[in-house]
């Protein structure tokens, strides 16, 4: 099992020397990935409804900062050797497909074979029309159409496409990736399009554990969200068995047990439990366990870190 945890991009944490710090540190303690989230601009008025939590809301600095997602993911590339590098998740839509293209290959070759690349549809309308990103309303045809065509600039010597939100040819698209075909494309979100494009397009479901609407927070409900995942790669003529599993997930460091349904929220209890946690999600052919390791402020996160890494990990 990976085990990966994210540096924050806003916010007062969200520092230089706090991000480089824990990057590296991580790298020490053996974590196995970072990850970046995403947004370009956070509007002052939000309606929309925010899916990871119960009450809707996004919880923004109060100056609504927010570094850049492929930016600081390159960043990162360079200060490190062996962690691998997450967008976690990039709104694929919010940027031009081919500028992106070119873009995430550059950092896969920079980073020597590093990157990994989470995609989502995105959920904020407001940020759509700030930065006059296709209409919000067809977030996902323009994600799918996306997607397909990062792999064709990625993987064909003379790419070409020809579709609704984008059309080129005759062009040459290198550098080509290290990773071949291509960086991993985990394909995050939990609602029946998101299971639909992870089995059609992605190399791995990536979703995450707090979404009240479509709740994946146990063992259970994760089994039966991927058996969901799973049928659908079936009925698009997919092998099942190729796909990867990934997981999002809040720690609870306190010891204390929380139940869903009679069941224990995923990592929450004591050491032995988490550990345990991790056992049955492998066996459910989950590879890639992403945490929410941040706290207030530096020396808080990196204890949380430490913690983790050596309270939890040698049970696994």
């Amino acid at each position: 099992m990976e085990i990966g945890f994210g540096i924050p991009n806003r916010g007062p944490l969200a520092t230089l020397e706090n991000v480089a710090t824990m990057t590296q540190k991580g790298e020490e303690m053996g974590y196995d990935i970072v990850s970046v989230s995403d947004h370009i601009v956070v509007p002052n008025t939000i309606d929309s409804v925010y899916p990871y939590n119960e009450s809707g809301k996004f919880v923004s600095s109060a100056g609504g900062e927010y570094m850049e997602q492929l930016t600081t993911v390159s960043y990162l590339a360079g200060i490190t050797s062996s962690i691998r590098l997450l967008t976690s998740v990039m709104v694929v839509p919010h940027r031009s497909p081919v500028l992106t293209a070119k873009m995430l290959a550059t950092i896969d070759v920079l980073s020597e074979g590093r990157l990994i690349v989470g995609c989502g549809v995105g959920w904020m309308k407001e940020e759509f029309e700030a930065i006059d990103a296709p209409p919000y309303e067809e977030r996902g045809q323009v994600t799918n159409e996306y997607i397909r065509i990062f792999k064709e600039l990625w993987t064909s010597d003379a790419p070409e496409f020809h579709g609704k939100y984008a059309d080129f040819s005759d062009i040459t698209f290198a550098p080509k990736p290290v990773q071949k075909p291509h960086p991993p494309l985990w394909i995050g979100g939990e609602s029946p399009p998101a299971l639909r494009r992870a089995a059609q397009l992605g190399d791995a479901w990536y979703p995450i554990g707090s979404n009240p609407k479509f709740p994946v927070g146990t063992v259970k409900q994760y089994a039966e969200y991927r058996d969901r995942v799973r049928e659908n790669a079936r009925r698009a003529g997919r092998d099942p068995e190729t796909l990867d599993f990934a997981y999002s997930v809040n720690w609870n460091n306190e010891s204390e047990a929380e139940m869903v349904n009679g069941e224990r929220r995923i990592l929450t209890g004591m050491p032995e439990q988490l550990a345990d946690d991790v056992k049955r999600l492998e066996e459910l052919g989950v590879n890639h366990l992403l945490i929410n390791l941040q706290a207030e402020n530096l020396d808080a996160t990196l204890a949380r870190m430490d913690g983790f890494a050596s309270k939890v990990r040698p049970l696994i």
